[in-house]
């Protein structure tokens, strides 16, 4: 059987020019030891997510506190007692949620592998032939399906992985680490939250309220366009999209500080 062709023009994205130019550098000089290493690169990029996440939630969860307390008080202090205890409150839960999550995440996948294991050893050709109806569902034709299920199983790393991925859609060999990641997520959270509270140490409530409102802006910005470098977006969609959020946090935030006390007093 001929080799299925490639994507057509339409099924394709079009490639911006720093990606053509990277593709075409590697089709001059394609190095197999890059390869095996793409695995543990993308692990590591993905850690990108924890710092993102509790990036943005460092910036958006305090900036809606510390605006909605400024906007019911003109005491500078009492935003920035409130910001701190919410920002390392913020940072704790973010933290322990992200360790106890990925735990959680992990011992289910991990039993669900076990149980792959044991139908493997129990059932080898019930096995085998899932594999092949695998690669059937992918496009093989039966016989081609088969030589390459007898083929996989003659490799009992190959054998576990194909099954994990293909049947579980789960990784065999995962990569990272749930302290790391649980403390990118936290520190990252106290970090962001120094933007947004920074202004109230020095200044008073109203011209703090704008520098924090400025500078968390400018930085949810930066997140956005590092954001669609990442995800090979448009940077300046991406960008937008971060900001519009952050903004309608403030805002609310904001409005509920000064509609609450007006509340309250009548």
């Amino acid at each position: 059987m001929a080799p299925a062709p490639p994507p057509s023009p339409e099924q394709t994205p079009e490639l911006t020019p720093e990606r053509a130019a990277e593709l075409a550098a590697k089709r001059r000089a394609f190095d197999p030891a890059k390869l095996f290493a793409e695995k543990a690169r993308i692990a590591h990029v993905s850690r990108v997510r924890q710092f993102m996440f509790g990036s943005l939630d460092g910036l958006l969860v305090p900036l809606g506190v510390v605006s909605g307390v400024a906007g019911g008080t003109a005491n500078s202090k009492i935003v920035v007692i409130a910001g701190a205890a919410e920002a390392f409150a913020g940072a704790l839960s973010m933290g322990a949620g992200e360790f106890l999550s990925g735990k959680s995440e992990a011992e289910v996948q991990q039993a669900a592998i076990r149980d792959e294991l044991e139908e493997m050893a129990a059932i080898p050709e019930i096995e085998r032939d899932e594999i092949a109806l695998l690669f059937e569902d992918e496009g093989l034709a039966p016989e081609d399906a088969q030589v390459v299920a007898d083929k996989i199983t003659t490799s009992e790393r190959s054998w576990v992985n194909t099954m994990v991925e293909k049947e579980l859609g789960l990784s065999a060999e995962p990569q990272g680490s749930l302290l790391k990641d649980s403390l990118a997520m936290g520190l990252s959270y106290m970090v962001a939250s120094l933007v947004p509270l920074g202004p109230y140490l020095f200044l008073r409530v109203k011209p703090a309220f704008v520098l924090s409102v400025v500078l968390t802006v400018l930085v949810l910005f930066v997140i956005g366009v590092v954001k669609g470098r990442l995800a090979r977006m448009k940077l300046l969609r991406s960008a937008l999209e971060v900001v519009v959020v952050g903004t309608a946090s403030a805002a609310g935030g904001y409005a509920l500080g000064t509609l609450i006390p007006h509340l309250i007093g009548k």
